[in-house]
Protein backbone atom coordinates (compact mmCIF):
# COMPACT_ATOMS: atom_id res chain seq x y z
CA UNK A 1 0.00 0.00 0.00
CA UNK A 2 1.51 3.31 -0.86
CA UNK A 3 1.60 6.56 1.17
CA UNK A 4 -0.94 8.42 -0.10
CA UNK A 5 -3.34 5.22 0.97
CA UNK A 6 -2.63 5.56 4.33
CA UNK A 7 -3.11 9.15 4.28
CA UNK A 8 -6.15 8.92 2.85
CA UNK A 9 -8.99 8.14 5.49
CA UNK A 10 -11.84 6.94 3.26
CA UNK A 11 -9.32 4.87 0.93
CA UNK A 12 -7.28 3.26 3.81
CA UNK A 13 -10.85 2.40 5.57
CA UNK A 14 -12.24 0.96 2.29
CA UNK A 15 -9.26 -0.64 0.79
CA UNK A 16 -9.00 -2.43 4.29
CA UNK A 17 -12.67 -3.43 3.73
CA UNK A 18 -12.02 -5.44 0.40
CA UNK A 19 -9.79 -7.52 1.34
CA UNK A 20 -12.32 -10.21 3.10
CA UNK A 21 -13.84 -10.04 -0.10
CA UNK A 22 -10.50 -10.25 -2.30
CA UNK A 23 -10.06 -13.32 -0.74
CA UNK A 24 -12.33 -14.97 -2.35
CA UNK A 25 -10.84 -14.16 -6.00
CA UNK A 26 -7.72 -14.90 -4.37
CA UNK A 27 -8.85 -18.52 -3.45
CA UNK A 28 -10.57 -18.90 -6.90
CA UNK A 29 -7.22 -17.89 -8.80
CA UNK A 30 -5.01 -20.45 -6.45
CA UNK A 31 -7.73 -23.17 -5.93
CA UNK A 32 -4.73 -25.60 -4.36
CA UNK A 33 -6.00 -23.15 -1.29
CA UNK A 34 -9.15 -25.45 -1.55
CA UNK A 35 -8.35 -28.47 0.45
CA UNK A 36 -7.15 -26.55 3.70
CA UNK A 37 -10.19 -24.56 3.47
CA UNK A 38 -12.88 -27.53 3.03
CA UNK A 39 -12.65 -28.70 6.95
CA UNK A 40 -12.82 -24.96 8.34
CA UNK A 41 -15.96 -24.59 5.95
CA UNK A 42 -17.50 -28.30 7.21
CA UNK A 43 -17.16 -26.92 10.39
CA UNK A 44 -18.48 -23.32 9.68
CA UNK A 45 -21.38 -25.60 8.83
CA UNK A 46 -21.91 -27.65 11.60
CA UNK A 47 -21.40 -25.24 14.28
CA UNK A 48 -23.68 -22.22 12.75
CA UNK A 49 -26.42 -25.01 11.68
CA UNK A 50 -26.35 -25.99 15.58
CA UNK A 51 -26.21 -21.91 16.77
CA UNK A 52 -29.38 -21.08 14.58
CA UNK A 53 -31.15 -24.22 15.68
CA UNK A 54 -30.43 -23.63 19.48
CA UNK A 55 -31.11 -20.04 18.72
CA UNK A 56 -35.01 -20.87 17.45
CA UNK A 57 -34.84 -23.54 20.06
CA UNK A 58 -34.54 -20.82 22.74
CA UNK A 59 -36.79 -18.31 21.26
CA UNK A 60 -39.45 -20.24 20.69
CA UNK A 61 -39.90 -22.13 23.86
CA UNK A 62 -38.49 -19.27 26.34
CA UNK A 63 -38.67 -15.86 24.62
CA UNK A 64 -41.91 -16.37 23.09
CA UNK A 65 -43.54 -17.52 26.26
CA UNK A 66 -42.91 -14.25 28.07
CA UNK A 67 -43.85 -12.20 25.17
CA UNK A 68 -46.96 -10.23 26.38
CA UNK A 69 -50.82 -10.42 24.82
CA UNK A 70 -53.50 -8.10 25.15
CA UNK A 71 -55.74 -6.53 22.54
CA UNK A 72 -55.54 -3.18 23.75
CA UNK A 73 -52.78 -0.92 21.75
CA UNK A 74 -49.96 -0.61 23.94
CA UNK A 75 -50.58 -4.15 24.75
CA UNK A 76 -49.65 -4.78 20.78
CA UNK A 77 -47.11 -1.97 20.77
CA UNK A 78 -45.24 -3.37 23.81
CA UNK A 79 -45.32 -6.94 21.92
CA UNK A 80 -43.63 -5.60 18.88
CA UNK A 81 -40.60 -3.85 21.33
CA UNK A 82 -40.47 -6.93 22.34
CA UNK A 83 -40.18 -9.42 19.73
CA UNK A 84 -37.79 -6.56 18.78
CA UNK A 85 -35.72 -6.96 21.22
CA UNK A 86 -35.78 -10.99 21.32
CA UNK A 87 -34.95 -11.33 17.90
CA UNK A 88 -31.93 -8.80 18.13
CA UNK A 89 -30.81 -10.97 21.31
CA UNK A 90 -31.56 -14.41 20.11
CA UNK A 91 -29.49 -13.04 16.59
CA UNK A 92 -26.35 -12.06 18.91
CA UNK A 93 -26.30 -14.90 20.97
CA UNK A 94 -25.91 -17.51 17.71
CA UNK A 95 -23.56 -14.82 16.16
CA UNK A 96 -21.32 -15.31 19.60
CA UNK A 97 -21.69 -19.46 19.44
CA UNK A 98 -20.59 -19.27 16.29
CA UNK A 99 -18.18 -16.95 16.13
CA UNK A 100 -16.08 -18.58 19.09
CA UNK A 101 -16.97 -21.68 18.72
CA UNK A 102 -15.90 -21.93 15.25
CA UNK A 103 -12.22 -19.86 16.09
CA UNK A 104 -11.37 -22.27 18.44
CA UNK A 105 -12.00 -25.65 16.80
CA UNK A 106 -11.07 -24.47 13.56
CA UNK A 107 -8.36 -22.41 14.56
CA UNK A 108 -5.19 -25.27 13.57
CA UNK A 109 -6.79 -25.42 10.49
CA UNK A 110 -6.41 -22.08 9.84
CA UNK A 111 -3.09 -21.49 10.62
CA UNK A 112 -2.23 -23.67 8.09
CA UNK A 113 -4.39 -21.90 5.36
CA UNK A 114 -2.73 -18.43 6.45
CA UNK A 115 0.83 -20.23 6.24
CA UNK A 116 -0.23 -21.63 2.23
CA UNK A 117 -1.13 -18.29 1.59
CA UNK A 118 1.85 -16.44 2.26
CA UNK A 119 4.05 -18.78 0.40
CA UNK A 120 1.89 -18.35 -2.41
CA UNK A 121 1.93 -14.64 -2.28
CA UNK A 122 5.93 -14.85 -1.23
CA UNK A 123 6.57 -17.24 -3.16
CA UNK A 124 9.25 -19.11 -0.55
CA UNK A 125 8.54 -22.54 0.66
CA UNK A 126 8.18 -24.05 4.23
CA UNK A 127 10.77 -27.11 3.55
CA UNK A 128 10.25 -27.97 7.00
CA UNK A 129 8.73 -31.46 7.24
CA UNK A 130 5.39 -32.66 8.06
CA UNK A 131 6.05 -34.05 11.45
CA UNK A 132 2.47 -35.33 13.27
CA UNK A 133 3.59 -34.78 16.60
CA UNK A 134 5.14 -31.42 16.23
CA UNK A 135 1.47 -30.45 14.20
CA UNK A 136 -0.16 -31.53 17.43
CA UNK A 137 1.86 -29.55 19.91
CA UNK A 138 1.33 -26.44 17.23
CA UNK A 139 -2.29 -27.24 16.81
CA UNK A 140 -3.15 -27.52 21.00
CA UNK A 141 -0.59 -24.36 21.30
CA UNK A 142 -3.00 -22.39 19.06
CA UNK A 143 -6.46 -23.65 20.53
CA UNK A 144 -5.09 -22.20 23.96
CA UNK A 145 -4.04 -19.19 22.88
CA UNK A 146 -7.38 -18.55 20.81
CA UNK A 147 -9.30 -19.50 23.63
CA UNK A 148 -7.32 -16.91 25.83
CA UNK A 149 -8.61 -14.11 23.30
CA UNK A 150 -12.32 -15.19 23.09
CA UNK A 151 -12.45 -15.46 26.93
CA UNK A 152 -11.15 -11.75 27.22
CA UNK A 153 -13.41 -10.63 24.19
CA UNK A 154 -16.65 -12.33 26.28
CA UNK A 155 -15.33 -10.84 29.29
CA UNK A 156 -15.41 -7.33 28.00
CA UNK A 157 -18.60 -8.06 26.16
CA UNK A 158 -20.10 -8.57 29.28
CA UNK A 159 -18.67 -5.90 31.53
CA UNK A 160 -19.99 -3.56 28.38
CA UNK A 161 -23.80 -5.17 29.43
CA UNK A 162 -24.44 -2.49 32.57
CA UNK A 163 -25.04 0.23 30.42
CA UNK A 164 -28.11 -1.48 28.84
CA UNK A 165 -29.45 -0.27 32.45
CA UNK A 166 -28.62 3.14 32.17
CA UNK A 167 -31.13 5.47 30.85
CA UNK A 168 -29.65 6.25 27.68
CA UNK A 169 -27.06 4.07 27.29
CA UNK A 170 -28.60 1.40 24.83
CA UNK A 171 -26.72 3.40 22.30
CA UNK A 172 -22.95 3.89 23.50
CA UNK A 173 -23.38 0.06 24.48
CA UNK A 174 -24.23 -0.54 20.38
CA UNK A 175 -21.72 1.87 19.36
CA UNK A 176 -19.20 -0.13 21.90
CA UNK A 177 -19.97 -3.33 21.70
CA UNK A 178 -19.58 -3.05 17.73
CA UNK A 179 -15.88 -1.36 17.88
CA UNK A 180 -15.11 -4.02 20.15
CA UNK A 181 -16.14 -7.00 18.35
CA UNK A 182 -14.40 -5.30 14.64
CA UNK A 183 -11.07 -5.26 17.05
CA UNK A 184 -11.74 -8.78 18.10
CA UNK A 185 -12.03 -9.63 14.19
CA UNK A 186 -9.40 -7.73 13.41
CA UNK A 187 -6.99 -9.56 16.49
CA UNK A 188 -8.26 -12.67 15.89
CA UNK A 189 -7.37 -13.11 12.03
CA UNK A 190 -4.17 -11.33 11.60
CA UNK A 191 -3.52 -13.19 14.85
CA UNK A 192 -2.50 -16.33 12.87
CA UNK A 193 0.68 -14.17 11.23
CA UNK A 194 1.86 -13.03 14.37
CA UNK A 195 1.65 -16.17 15.96
CA UNK A 196 3.82 -17.92 13.53
CA UNK A 197 6.07 -15.54 12.97
CA UNK A 198 6.91 -15.77 16.68
CA UNK A 199 5.76 -11.86 17.97
CA UNK A 200 4.10 -10.81 20.46
CA UNK A 201 0.44 -9.69 21.37
CA UNK A 202 2.47 -6.33 21.51
CA UNK A 203 3.89 -6.05 18.52
CA UNK A 204 0.40 -7.02 16.92
CA UNK A 205 -1.44 -4.00 18.95
CA UNK A 206 1.28 -1.66 17.24
CA UNK A 207 0.78 -2.89 14.00
CA UNK A 208 -2.82 -2.52 14.31
CA UNK A 209 -2.43 0.84 15.66
CA UNK A 210 0.22 2.33 12.84
CA UNK A 211 -2.73 1.08 10.62
CA UNK A 212 -5.84 1.96 12.47
CA UNK A 213 -8.13 3.10 9.17
CA UNK A 214 -7.04 -0.30 7.37
CA UNK A 215 -7.84 -2.49 9.75
CA UNK A 216 -11.01 -0.86 11.13
CA UNK A 217 -12.02 -1.43 7.64
CA UNK A 218 -10.91 -4.92 6.94
CA UNK A 219 -12.74 -5.67 10.74
CA UNK A 220 -16.18 -3.66 9.38
CA UNK A 221 -15.25 -6.21 6.08
CA UNK A 222 -15.69 -9.48 7.68
CA UNK A 223 -18.25 -8.10 10.24
CA UNK A 224 -20.69 -7.84 6.78
CA UNK A 225 -19.53 -10.77 5.59
CA UNK A 226 -20.55 -12.11 8.82
CA UNK A 227 -24.11 -10.49 8.18
CA UNK A 228 -24.71 -12.15 4.76
CA UNK A 229 -26.55 -15.43 4.95
CA UNK A 230 -24.85 -18.25 3.38
CA UNK A 231 -21.73 -16.31 2.72
CA UNK A 232 -21.23 -16.02 6.61
CA UNK A 233 -20.28 -19.90 5.72
CA UNK A 234 -17.35 -18.49 4.10
CA UNK A 235 -16.20 -16.01 6.69
CA UNK A 236 -13.52 -17.92 8.58
CA UNK A 237 -11.31 -18.81 5.58
CA UNK A 238 -12.32 -15.29 3.87
CA UNK A 239 -11.17 -13.40 6.99
CA UNK A 240 -7.67 -15.60 7.21
CA UNK A 241 -6.29 -14.97 3.47
CA UNK A 242 -7.66 -11.59 3.61
CA UNK A 243 -5.99 -10.60 6.89
CA UNK A 244 -2.26 -12.90 5.34
CA UNK A 245 -3.14 -10.42 2.31
CA UNK A 246 -3.26 -7.45 4.15
CA UNK A 247 -0.33 -8.06 5.96
CA UNK A 248 1.72 -9.10 3.22
CA UNK A 249 0.65 -5.35 1.19
CA UNK A 250 1.07 -3.60 4.30
CA UNK A 251 4.53 -5.46 4.97
CA UNK A 252 6.25 -4.62 1.98
CA UNK A 253 6.08 -7.96 0.27
CA UNK A 254 8.53 -10.21 0.00
CA UNK A 255 11.40 -7.67 0.93
CA UNK A 256 9.43 -7.05 4.77
CA UNK A 257 9.02 -10.99 4.77
CA UNK A 258 13.14 -11.97 4.07
CA UNK A 259 13.89 -9.55 7.16
CA UNK A 260 11.47 -10.45 9.72
CA UNK A 261 12.38 -14.32 8.83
Amino acid sequence: MNLSLKKNPVTSFSHGFLYPFRAGKFIKKHPVLLKYIIVPFLINVVILSAAVYWGLSFFNSIVVHYIPQGEAWYWVTLSYLVWTLAVLMTMVLVFFCFTVTGAIIASPFNDILSEKTEEILTGILNEEPFVFRVFLKDAMQTVMDESKKIIIFVVLMLLLLPLNLIPGGTLPYSILSVLLTIFFLVVEYTGYVFYRKHLSFKDQRRYISLNKLVMFGFGSGVMGVLGVPFLQFFCIPLGVVGATQLWYDLSGGERQHSKIN
